[in-house]
């Protein structure tokens, strides 16, 4: 049986809760599909948003009984089914599993018992992460048996808070681009243009999300993988301070340190959905659990007057389009009418220039391929020398300033390219540029182990959208977050793209 009849075979089970065939069914297991299917329909009916609604919203229709959870699970899988065949986002499927669960979950609903809160709610995760009973392959076909046996940090976490997982999503191989394809499960879109990539490498997550295929979703981020995918498919996405989120279960075998720069954190259609995700799934990990508590400050402002805010529109390093660049101006000029105190020349002490080189060399140490980009440890501990002298100047510059606005990319979601990485090129403001140079964006966040929050500000001109990133103080994740959810309701926050509709 092929790759595609059997995954068909199973989701066609799956629809069935389990058995092979509705006939094969008891009579009490096949009324409750029916009424799950009714009542999933009935109520995308009442609500033609449904899919596009936050994760907390989702929760809360669970919780209040409007809606179960066996019927957004099958609704969810019934939006799989219908969608995902042009986008190709959620690769690996899980959907009897994940009824099984949603039954549970509203067994111990009707028992007045809650999960947590997240109780009851489908979601996906990126591939790279371990769950248990499915491959782990980071794109690459020799893991394709690389089955895991027990769940990643992150997906315990979230089970312990009442979700469960109807599959996982795409990744380029090894997640080493801003493409998400790869020989084992092909290539993901972009659900406003297909023609286009949704990013990487948390792209299959980001497409889900804004197509509305699961209520909430996570990745990684050494490279801008959290954060590229959410600006070009215009959902929202954060990148944590380094190890506040445990990385255990996210690895290929044998890894068992954390690595440098890498982080995991969580990718939603809302910034409150990342607010309550970071609840979840921060704090100590297993080596360090016994030892500390984490502690995350609140964020420094109730309202976007009170903040001070640094703008960074452009830079030579690494031109973004002139619509981008007027994008973090035209945040600016929201954040001036709404009494905050803005500057679009205040920077770190130090030069761009020299934070990326920094990035690149301790980036290239931790995921190169070339024999050049191997370094000793005497030569790493010069370079982290060099980055924690970068860190204290972050933090002198996040004493004066509470927030940095940002391109994360250089332009919007660009056409698919398979061809070799050091031969790709973009096309900024009319001219050709080296495709890697953007992610100069992402690195200065990523070196210095700050948090960063790309948040939707609209679509371009050409109908694609535009996020920008929030960057902040070490520990400062509640703020960047915050200022996020704040500014959608200046901006609009999420848009669900055309033709994924009920």
């Amino acid at each position: 049986m092929s790759e595609v009849s059997r995954r068909s075979f199973i989701t066609h089970t799956a629809l069935l809760g389990g058995g092979l065939a509705a006939g094969f069914m008891a009579p009490g297991a096949q009324a409750a599909v029916t009424q799950a299917a009714a009542g999933a329909a009935a109520a995308a009916k009442a609500d033609p948003l449904l899919a596009f609604r936050s994760g907390l919203e989702l929760a809360e229709l669970i919780r209040s009984k409007a809606l179960s959870s066996a019927e957004l699970t099958r609704y969810f899988i019934a939006r799989i089914e219908r969608f995902d065949g042009r986008l190709n986002a959620i690769v690996v499927r899980t959907f009897e599993a994940a009824l099984e669960s949603a039954r549970a979950a509203d067994a111990a609903l009707a028992k007045g018992q809650m999960l947590g809160a997240l109780h009851g709610l489908p979601m996906t995760i990126k591939e790279s992460f371990n769950l248990k009973g499915t491959a782990t392959t980071w794109g690459l076909p020799d893991l394709a048996n690389n089955i895991a046996t027990t769940d990643s940090a992150m997906v315990t976490r979230y089970r312990k808070a009442g979700a469960h997982f109807m599959g996982k999503t795409n990744v380029p191989l090894m997640l080493g681009d801003f493409q998400s394809y790869n020989d084992v499960y092909g290539t993901t879109s972009n659900p406003w243009n297909t023609e286009r990539t949704p990013g990487g490498s948390s792209g299959g997550s980001a497409a889900a999300l804004a197509a509305g295929l699961t209520g909430l979703d996570s990745g990684s981020d050494i490279g801008g993988s959290i954060r590229n995918p959410a600006h070009y498919c215009g959902v929202y996405g954060h990148k944590p301070t380094w190890g506040v989120v445990p990385p255990q279960g996210h690895s290929t075998p044998g890894v068992l340190s954390t690595p440098d720069l890498a982080v995991m954190g969580p990718m939603a259609r809302s910034a409150a959905d990342l607010a309550a995700a970071m609840d979840i799934v921060a704090g100590p990990d297993v080596m360090n659990a016994s030892g500390w508590r984490l502690d995350l400050p609140p964020p420094r402002m109730k309202s976007l007057g009170e903040l001070r805010v640094a703008l960074w529109s452009d830079h030579a390093i690494a031109p973004v389009d002139r619509e981008i660049a007027d994008r973090v101006q035209q945040v600016g000029e929201v954040l001036t009418r709404r009494g905050a105190r803005v500057s679009d020349s205040a920077r770190p002490e130090f030069a761009g220039g020299q934070s990326h080189e920094l990035y690149l060399k301790l980036l290239l140490a931790v995921i190169g391929q070339a024999p050049g980009d191997n370094i000793d440890h005497q030569q790493w501990m010069g370079l982290d020398n060099a980055r924690t002298g970068l860190r204290l100047g972050w933090q002198a510059f996040f004493r004066d300033w509470d927030i940095l606005v940002c391109p994360i990319m250089s332009t919007t979601a660009p056409p698919h390219d398979h061809s070799p990485q050091a031969a790709r090129m973009i096309e900024v403001n009319g001219e050709p540029v080296p495709y890697m140079n953007q992610v100069f964006w992402a690195g200065h966040a990523t070196l210095s182990y700050l948090p960063s929050t790309v948040f939707p500000t609209g679509l371009s001109s050409g109908g694609l959208p535009l996020g920008l990133q929030a960057i902040g103080p070490e520990f400062g994740d509640r703020t960047t977050i915050e200022f996020a959810r704040l500014m959608a309701d200046e901006l609009g926050g999420f848009v669900p793209p055309p033709g994924y509709g009920d």
